[in-house]
């Protein structure tokens, strides 16, 4: 009976999940699990894996098979990650690091590290988590479209998964409502489809099975909102009286240039941001998870 169960965990198909503690990293360890994969998850710092994420993501340190402590910008950190591996699945890349790393150092130079030892483990496929309408502000992206583009060319089976943007990303309004006020990009028309951790792992673990000619995927949540309904409902979860106020795209502009020389990368953030909440950003529908009910979730 016990070489059944030992021959059963072999045959499993066994996946490395780079980003295993943030916000969708964690929900993909926990599919992944879903579907019977032997997950090996990748992290900086150990103690984060025991305790769920601040938007009520799941801990991982019960759900992966192993854990591996290491830096994705140290690649002698990283000997043996992938040995045994059959895929690897990656969401690494900078958002609120204040480590001295850049855009560069993590988002293509660390996602490269991860790719070289793929390659020499002959690991079967990667998955790769970029972002939607990258073409449109490519200034913005450089670093993560540069490791798209050595991916597509590395020779190794790959798939790529393009977000609109995370319900994580929108607790930022109830941060915003909470503290009196929320900022909006001229009068907030542009839309978006936000989706949750939980509806896109199950996208990126779909597309690690596909079979088919799809190699990039657009993904947004079930419903569009404008900016100022996200607002709205922020401060309807709270029960407070809306403090919207409209920033002109003409003085934010001013403002980026001025951060700019001191700082690049809170110069790159703020620009990327700026730009999602100036344009639509709306990516084929599904999911189904409630922006209101997650904003309810966050705010007790």
């Amino acid at each position: 009976m016990n070489t059944q169960l030992e021959r059963k965990v072999e045959n499993r198909k066994k996946v490395l999940v780079a980003g295993a503690t943030g916000y969708l990293g964690r929900y993909v360890v926990q599919d992944f699990k879903r579907q019977g994969y032997w997950v090996r998850a990748l992290a900086r710092n150990a103690e984060k894996l025991s305790i769920p994420g601040p938007y009520s993501e799941p801990a991982v340190d019960k759900l992966a098979d192993d854990i591996f402590i290491g830096e994705i910008t140290k690649p002698e950190t990283l000997r043996g990650l992938c040995d045994g591996i059959d895929l690897v699945f990656s969401s690494i890349g900078i958002t609120r690091q204040r480590d001295g790393l850049s855009f560069m150092d993590v988002d293509y130079r660390g996602n490269r590290n991860l790719l070289n030892i793929a390659l020499q483990a002959s690991v079967k496929r990667f998955i790769f988590v970029s972002v939607f309408k990258a073409d449109t502000m490519l200034h913005l992206v450089k670093a993560r479209e540069l490791f798209v583009r050595e991916l597509r060319q590395s020779g190794l089976e790959y798939r790529i998964v393009r977000p609109t943007g995370y319900f994580s990303d929108m607790s930022e309004y109830l941060k915003m409502a909470r503290s009196g006020r929320v900022f909006l990009v001229d009068k907030g028309k542009a839309r978006i489809n936000p989706i949750h951790g939980e509806d896109l792992a199950k996208v990126c673990v779909q597309v690690s099975q596909d079979q088919g000619n799809t190699l990039e995927t657009n993904v947004g949540g079930p419903e569009v909102f404008s900016y100022r309904q996200i607002a709205e409902l922020a401060f309807e979860t709270l029960e407070s009286r809306e403090k919207i106020w409209h920033l002109p795209i003409w003085l934010l502009r001013g403002i980026v240039h001025m951060i700019r020389p001191f700082n690049k990368q809170l110069y790159q953030m703020v620009s990327f941001f700026m730009t999602v909440m100036s344009n639509d950003f709306i990516a084929p529908q599904t999911g189904s998870h409630s922006l209101r009910q997650y904003f309810d979730e966050i705010a007790n």
